[in-house]
C-alpha cells in the first residue's frame, strides 16, 4: 500500500544590522547547514553536498532513522537553495527499499522598509509502501500521523534555523569586521613605514 505524506513550513526572519551584509554569509553552504543541523549529525560529501543523519522517528509502531543527502548552493545575491539528492532508511529494510523522500528549500534575503529579512520555505514529501501490519490502519489515521511527523521535522528545522542562524551570522560578521580592521591597520602601518 503506497502512501504519500507531505508538509510545508515557511519562515520570515528579521536580520539584525551588521557591517557585513548577510548575503555574504549565506554564500557559504557549510555555515548554513551547521546552523540548520547539529554538526555531529552531518557529514560533508564535498561540492556542496551533505549527508544528514536525522534523529530516529516513530510512525505508528515503527521506528526508523532517515539518512538524507542534500545539495545546498547559493546565488551571488545570497539566495540559498536546498534539495534532497538521496535517502536511506536505517532500521527497517522493508521500508528502505520502498521509500522516497523529496525535500526542497529556499532562503532568500530581501529588503523591506530598510530592514533585511530572510524569507524561507521548505517542502517535504515522503512516499512509502507501508508494511502489511499497517495495511489495516485507517487511511485518515495514517495520513494524520505521517503528515504530523513531517510537519514536526520541518518545525524542528525552522526553530533551529531561527535560533542558530542569526547567532552564527552575528558571530561571523563581527569576526569578519575584526579581520578587515586588522588588515587596514597593517596597511596603514606599512604606508607610514
Amino acid at each position: 500500500m503506497l502512501t504519500r505524506f507531505a508538509a510545508s513550513q515557511t519562515a520570515l526572519i528579521t536580520v539584525p544590522s551588521e557591517s557585513v551584509p548577510i548575503h555574504h554569509y549565506l554564500r557559504q553552504p557549510q555555515r548554513l547547514v551547521n546552523a540548520l543541523v547539529d554538526p555531529s549529525r552531518m557529514e560533508s560529501l564535498g561540492s556542496g553536498c551533505f549527508r544528514l543523519k536525522m534523529r530516529p522517528l516513530s510512525l505508528m509502531e515503527l521506528t526508523f532513522q532517515p539518512m538524507v543527502d542534500l545539495k545546498v548552493w547559493a546565488t551571488p545575491e545570497g539566495t540559498v537553495y536546498l534539495k534532497s539528492m538521496g535517502c536511506e532508511i536505517r532500521g527497517i529494510d522493508y521500508i528502505n527499499q520502498r521509500f522516497s523522500l523529496t525535500l526542497t528549500g529556499i532562503l532568500k534575503p530581501r529588503q523591506l522598509d530598510g530592514l533585511t529579512q530572510l524569507d524561507g520555505r521548505a517542502d517535504l514529501e515522503v512516499q512509502v509502501e507501508l508494511p502489511p501490519p499497517l495495511w489495516l490502519t485507517p487511511a485518515p489515521l495514517l495520513e494524520t500521523a505521517g503528515n504530523g511527523l513531517l510537519k514536526s521535522v520541518l518545525l524542528t528545522i525552522k526553530q533551529r534555523l531561527m535560533a542558530q542562524l542569526l547567532t552564527d551570522y552575528q558571530r561571523w560578521a563581527r569576526a569578519e569586521t575584526e579581520v578587515i580592521a586588522s588588515a587596514r591597520g597593517l596597511q596603514l602601518q606599512g604606508n607610514q613605514g
